[in-house]
């Protein structure tokens, strides 16, 4: 069913403790929960966008991209400079400008210079660049995360956090009520009492939500800023599935991406993270936070960097803008779309426009998980496969312990990294966040990831999937019919 718990529920059936059969029993009833809640309320828990509608709307090309520097609005000339700069850089042609257009108009949010992207590229690296940010605040840590595990991992982050708190840095806390679902509340408790703040993004028990129970509404945003001039966000969670522990101690283990759960996200510092800030306040305040001073989360911040980012948010009351600007791109796409994707269970929209881009001479290759945790899942994804690959999409598929990444590069000058999945329950009921970098440097950096994780992946061989079982057959119907459910 719907993706609940980002763990890996595979322990060896003669080793397991008590303790791992009482949490997979935990997370099977979690499953069943929200079976029996979707079927009783799919219809209207969110919907998907009507992409086509919105991007063949000539209005919404009227508007002129915003590109906000650390000075302040660029003017309208000064903008257009800025993106036919790119556009030359990258051989593209003004299609990137009109989706740009489509894209401010949709979102609302602007383009920003002036900022710094570091690509991170798999679940160690992400913690150590996560423990050094905690470790250098000096004033606030927001912390916004799906799962928050009470596992070797978790532990380290508690620790860390409940240190800062003790020297003064004040750190507030949103946890998802359904993904920390595990997590026994004394972790939680321990953080509390000594001075930091959680609240529990909707929580599951009804006595605990109030009037505001809504337990398909979901927090699956991966956030972190500090001090108001940092920001580390992509699709990570934290649990140990990532790493062997021990990295807030210096460690430096060797990481063998085929062993743990392969991720990507970005540390971002520059202008842009007051369009961070003001997404992790949004949910914070909506969910009863303690009301926070602007000026303590709002500093003036310096440019320190050259790339131009955008920061998409989406929330289930509203289309999912981070769904329809992807399609956007993908439309537009002239030469490649490389796409990575945990979850991918699409409407017609997304399908038919990775096939026409195909058809049209654009190298689009996808990159799926060849296991998931999800039973569900996979099944539905594959149940596309042939018609993907009787398109000309290339079809790939990761060989290690589970592929939770959720990227897209296009044309080597569009890249995005973040929390969104291509799956009904991300697009319609979750709330999401994704950074949209504009950088021909930093596409180059997303290809040859993307390239690096093709080595460690299989492609698929249309004629050899065509001889697949008909028991594979009938299991990909079967998801496939329960994909708004996905």
């Amino acid at each position: 069913m719907a993706r609940v718990l980002r763990r890996r529920t595979s322990a060896r059936a003669g080793n397991q403790t008590a303790d791992e059969i009482q949490s997979g029993l935990r997370r099977l009833l979690c499953r069943m929960l929200v079976v029996i809640a979707s079927v009783a309320c799919v219809g209207g828990c969110g919907t998907i966008p009507d992409s086509d509608a919105l991007i063949h709307d000539r209005r919404l090309y009227w508007h002129h991209y915003k590109v906000v520097s650390d000075l302040g609005p660029l003017s309208a000339r000064q903008s257009h400079e800025i993106i036919k700069r790119l556009e030359e850089r990258s051989g593209k042609t003004d299609v990137l400008e009109r989706h740009l257009a489509f894209e401010q108009a949709i979102s609302g949010s602007p383009l920003v210079t002036g900022n710094r992207v570091t690509l991170l590229e798999n679940g160690a690296e992400t913690y150590r660049a996560m423990f050094a940010a905690i470790e250098g605040a000096t004033h606030n840590i927001n912390l916004e995360t799906y799962i928050f595990d009470g596992d070797q991992i978790g532990k380290e982050f508690a620790n860390a956090l409940i240190a800062k708190q003790q020297q003064g840095v004040q750190v507030n806390i949103i946890y998802d009520g359904f993904g920390s679902v595990l997590t026994r509340r004394s972790f939680f408790n321990r953080m509390r009492s000594n001075g930091i703040r959680l609240v529990e993004f909707d929580p599951i028990n009804p006595f605990a939500a109030g009037f505001r129970w809504a337990p398909l509404h979901r927090d699956h945003r991966k956030l972190m800023v500090v001090d108001g001039s940092l920001a580390i966000t992509g699709g990570i969670n934290i649990s140990g599935v990532y790493s062997s522990g021990l990295i807030s101690k210096g460690k430096n283990p060797s990481v063998n991406v085929l062993k743990t759960w392969r991720d990507t996200d970005v540390q971002v510092e520059g202008p842009v993270i007051s369009e961070f800030q003001e997404l992790f306040v949004a949910n914070w305040l909506e969910q009863g936070g303690t009301p926070l001073r602007f000026s303590d989360y709002f500093p003036a911040l310096d440019a320190r960097g050259n790339q131009i980012v955008r920061v998409l948010g989406s929330v289930p009351q509203e289309f999912s803008t981070i769904y329809v600007t992807l399609i956007s791109a993908i439309r537009n796409a002239e030469s490649n779309i490389y796409i990575t994707d945990a979850y991918f269970a699409p409407d017609s929209q997304m399908l038919e426009a990775l096939e026409d881009a195909a058809r049209r001479g654009v190298d689009v290759r996808l990159l799926f998980p060849g296991h998931s945790n999800e039973p569900l899942i996979q099944p539905a994804a594959r149940s596309h496969f042939s018609e993907l690959l009787d398109a000309g999409v290339k079809i790939y598929l990761w060989q290690g312990e589970m592929l939770h990444a959720k990227t897209a590069t296009i044309d080597g000058v569009w890249s995005t990294v973040g929390s969104s999945n291509l799956d009904w329950w991300s697009i319609a009921r979750n709330d999401e966040i994704n950074t949209v970098v504009l950088s021909v440097h930093f596409g180059q950096q997303m290809n040859a990831s993307f390239m690096r994780d093709l080595q460690n992946s299989e492609q698929l061989d249309s004629a050899t999937w065509q001889q697949r079982s008909v028991l594979e057959r009938i299991e990909e119907a079967f998801a496939r019919s329960l994909e708004p459910m996905l």
